[in-house]
């Protein structure tokens, strides 16, 4: 990748924001000009970044001037709001909110699963859901040889999936609650610390939340399968970072553990984790700050012959989120679908 292009990371003060930042600089992108936006309050904050010292500007229309690429971290309301006018000034958004996720025109990429659809792009790209990316990274290479029926999945979500400040709200709350205090909450409804809770994401009229229904409609998305019957139940548990997912997969014939585990061993983005003697699977604390999806626990369901279970732990800010959105950007370069403008955006 020797094209150098613009970039702008829209909620470049956020966990996401500051993750796409660290990414950027580990995986060398060919960034010739890069602008951190973010709201009126972080304006002016200063972020270190190639051994400078960048401003944070506040996002308006003349912000997306001469920029190829848009990477937005900064929430639903604001990508509806800024994510067209980038791509009328001219630049590709990849987007990690949920806005416009399930739009039959915008393409939803893991590039492991589904590089092509990015060839479909109109301007905007959709980072999927954490929970989902992790699911799919790990169930799409069986998926690939033996189309799944089937999945049940049940989450274990941390408290990096609501943010920088609902982490160390949870450490904030750990303390209380050690010093003997009453923990307060304000991020979450109720204290996390010591506790877990179904995802407090707006319920449907079945009884699903929103979070579960993102796993559902989107996998399906990706998948290009449409009618994958897909059942998620997710959780909020008192982990600083890194998701886990208990996931049974059915299939229409027998799928042989050994096969999975040999199909696992060699997928892009993915590390087995199995020691079955030392009874040592995949853990949070293990899967925080690394890009690979870990994966273990593999075995024969006993209730049904056609069915596998397995487990999983990822970086929900790596690799479901920051990576993934960067390694879009990638593609989108390897496959000359950015076009850089001729002249540098402002250097900030």
């Amino acid at each position: 990748m020797s094209t150098k292009i613009n970039v702008a990371i829209l909620g470049a003060t956020g966990a996401v924001g500051q993750e796409l930042l660290k990414l950027l600089a580990e995986r060398n992108f060919p960034i010739r000009n890069l602008k951190l936006l973010a709201s009126p309050r972080s304006a002016g904050s200063k972020i270190h970044f190639g051994g400078e010292k960048l401003t944070v500007e506040s996002v308006e229309e003349k912000s997306f001037n001469g920029v190829d690429l848009v990477l937005a971290s900064a929430g639903g309301a604001t990508s509806k709001a800024w994510a067209s006018k980038a791509v009328a000034a001219g630049a590709v958004v990849i987007d990690n909110s949920s806005a416009f996720r399930m739009h039959s025109d915008v393409p939803l990429i893991v590039p492991e699963i589904n590089p092509e659809a990015a060839a479909k792009h109109q301007g905007i790209i959709a980072n999927p859901n954490c929970t989902t990316i992790l699911m799919g990274m790990a169930v799409y290479p069986l998926h690939k040889l033996q189309p799944i029926k089937r999945i049940i999945v049940s989450t274990y979500q941390s408290a990096s999936g609501a943010g920088a400040r609902a982490m160390e709200e949870v450490k904030t709350q750990a303390q209380a609650i050690l010093n003997g205090q009453t923990p307060t909450a304000e991020i979450f409804p109720y204290p996390l610390a010591f506790n877990l809770f179904p995802h407090n994401s707006p319920l449907n009229s079945q009884g699903y939340c929103e979070e579960e229904m993102k796993m559902v409609n989107e996998t399906r998305k990706i998948f290009a399968a449409p009618e994958l019957r897909i059942s998620a139940t997710c959780v909020r548990v008192p982990v600083l970072r890194a998701h886990s997912e208990a996931v049974n997969l059915e299939f229409e014939q027998p799928f042989a553990v050994e096969q999975a585990r040999e199909l696992l061993t060699t997928a892009d983005g993915v590390k087995l984790v199995e020691d079955w003697q030392a009874n040592y699977f995949p853990m949070p604390v293990d899967a925080t700050n690394k890009d690979e999806v870990l994966v273990g626990r593999i075995r024969q369901d006993l209730s049904h012959p056609c069915s596998l279970e397995l487990w999983l732990c990822g970086d929900q800010i790596r690799k479901g989120a920051a990576l993934n959105a960067v390694q879009i950007a990638e593609l989108l370069l390897q496959k000359n679908l950015i076009k850089p403008t001729a002249s540098p955006a402002a250097v900030v």
